[in-house]
């Protein structure tokens, strides 16, 4: 984070992010790791869009007063990846998106593996 000294050092002033951004970053970091198949809702996650529309996807965040935030990813990934592979993956993107997009510190970030989707593949001479 660059930081401008422009001799106005009293008046910092105070940055604010939409929920609705922090749920795309940490949407956009999951779906970029090859192996990830797709992001999945819980019931409790439908549950909580139906009525508060807080939550995104397949993604819960809960931010503290202390200001880290906790995150929460359920995914499916393809047939045959290395499943602690793509958690630590998964992890380490959102950590640093969020720190470089939002500047926010991130906390614990869970992926809950909820499935496994199998390539058909196409036969030949099929359309």
């Amino acid at each position: 984070m660059a930081i401008i000294d422009d001799g106005l050092s009293a008046n910092k002033g105070k940055t604010t992010c939409n929920r609705n951004i922090l749920l795309s970053v940490i949407s956009l970091a999951t779906k970029e790791i090859s192996g990830v198949s797709e992001l999945v809702d819980t019931p409790s996650i439908v549950l909580k869009r139906m009525f508060k529309n807080k939550d995104s996807k397949g993604v819960k965040v809960k931010i503290s007063p202390n200001g880290k935030i906790t995150v929460d990813v359920y995914i499916k990934v393809f047939s045959g990846v290395n499943v602690p592979d793509i958690c630590f993956r998964v992890q380490e993107n959102i950590k640093n998106n969020i720190a470089s997009m939002v500047d926010l510190k991130t906390g614990k970030i869970n992926v809950h593996i909820v499935g496994v989707n199998f390539v058909q593949e196409k036969e030949e001479g099929a359309i």
